[in-house]
């Protein structure tokens, strides 16, 4: 870490807020490190066998690390425990019970068969908040499994993505899983906030169901408000129009107007003012209920030019338009912004800065801090807070009963909620 960002972590916003983190894969991990970018002391505890993703290859980075695993997994330091045996179970109860937040995505009711649920750390430590991130939740649905493909496809977000007369269509990237993970960040926040107040925890309870139906929320309060669930449109919009992609002569565009003002410019420069006095298209509902005649108008004249051209013009006219960019092409475009979305951070494993995409968050006195590449798996065994004065002492609780064995025997059967897609095993 460089000096100017040990300046800054001397400041951070988590700056001794103590992580025991025994998620893993993605929404857990994802949590994870959003609160060490902030400044948490975030210690990961991962079986011998490390987590699942350090596998997941190819891709991978520099170092030969899975870019998966490296992806939300910087700031971390690793120790690898077996919880199967006492020794393992006792240094884990030393860490969760010193800890400010313990994080988990296991099958509910293994914690506690470890002796590290909720009710024992508070009995422990009464700030102690853990959350706990589940696929369908503690209840009816505590069995179920929490892959992101089925969380995608029970939820319904399926149902409203792909072409109206292709199959149904998952997102390109686990999104329900980060959309939990930001859920996550937010309870834990607001309890810690609680146990600032109070002195007292508590249990945060995030699951990829209901993660998916709240951030459903147009699409959601129109099911639930009219008693119809809502269909597939491709690139469209369901309540405005044009809201889609469209092909310019050399790619694909992107138009998004708004409002009667964006849809008048936009006629303009296609060089058909007349659009926006036909009273087929003069206001957005009408538009609606005649988008079809509307975009048979629309993309021979986009198809005319360059993509370029257009998002050019219809930038200078106030129209949002852009081009549909690669990932790769994404960021280029960031890095033009001036939004430096990669960071690069010392990776002694790699022998030279490795590259990440940086935080999101942007905090004028508290910003985000990049300390340490994504450890190796065990790399810091017998690490302990960095704020505190000693070492542990002996566990104050014994190890958990034999149940912990058989736990952790179902443990290697047990998967935590993460994407079907990019899953090698148990399919």
């Amino acid at each position: 870490m460089s000096h100017a960002d040990h300046a800054a972590h001397a400041t951070s916003a988590l700056r001794g807020v103590r992580v025991a983190d025994f998620s893993r894969v993605l929404a857990g991990p994802f949590a994870t490190m959003m609160l060490a970018d902030l400044g948490a002391d975030v210690i990961k505890i991962e079986s011998p066998a490390g987590d699942d993703t350090r596998g997941w290859i190819p891709p991978a980075d520099s170092a030969g690390r899975g870019t998966y695993f490296a992806s939300v997994n910087r700031n971390k330091r690793s120790i690898a425990l077996d919880l199967a045996s006492d020794e393992g179970r006792q240094r884990a109860w030393q860490l969760a019970s010193t800890a400010d937040v313990v994080v988990e995505n296991f099958r509910p009711g293994t914690m506690q068969k470890f002796g590290l649920d909720h009710g024992r750390l508070l009995a422990a430590n009464p700030r102690v908040v853990m959350c706990s991130i589940t696929g369908f939740g503690s209840g009816a649905g505590a069995d179920l499994p929490g892959y992101d493909l089925l969380v995608q496809a029970m939820g319904g977000l399926m149902s409203i993505t792909g072409d109206p007369d292709g199959e149904p269509t998952k997102a390109g990237v686990a999104l329900v899983d980060v959309i939990t993970g930001l859920n996550a960040v937010i309870g834990i926040q607001a309890a810690l906030r609680h146990a600032d107040a109070t002195g007292r925890g508590q249990h945060v309870e995030v699951n990829l169901l209901s993660s998916l139906l709240a951030a459903l929320t147009n699409q959601a309060s129109a099911a639930i408000s009219t008693g119809r669930s809502p269909a597939r449109l491709g690139n469209r919009h369901p309540s405005i129009t044009p809201y889609e992609t469209f092909h310019a002569a050399d790619a694909s565009l992107a138009v998004a107007v708004g409002n009667d003002r964006q849809f008048a410019s936009f006629a303009g420069v296609l060089g058909m003012p007349e659009l926006a006095d036909d009273a087929r298209f003069a206001t957005n509902q009408a538009r609606v209920g005649n988008r079809d005649a509307l975009r048979s108008l629309i993309e021979p004249a986009l198809a005319q030019r360059p993509a370029d051209h257009w998002v050019m013009a219809l930038t200078e006219a106030r129209v949002p338009a852009g081009r549909v960019n690669t990932v790769l092409e994404g960021f280029e475009l960031a890095e033009r912004l001036g939004l430096a979305p990669i960071v690069e951070i010392d990776d002694p494993d790699a022998g030279a800065p490795g590259r990440q995409v940086a935080s999101a968050l942007r905090l004028s006195a508290t910003p985000p801090v990049y300390r340490s590449a994504p450890p190796a798996l065990g790399a810091h065994d017998g690490a302990w807070w960095h704020d505190a004065a000693s070492e542990p002492a002996p566990a104050s609780e014994p190890p958990a009963s034999a149940a912990a064995s058989s736990a952790h025997l179902d443990l290697a059967n047990q998967h935590p909620h993460r994407p079907e897609s990019e899953r090698h095993d148990d399919r």
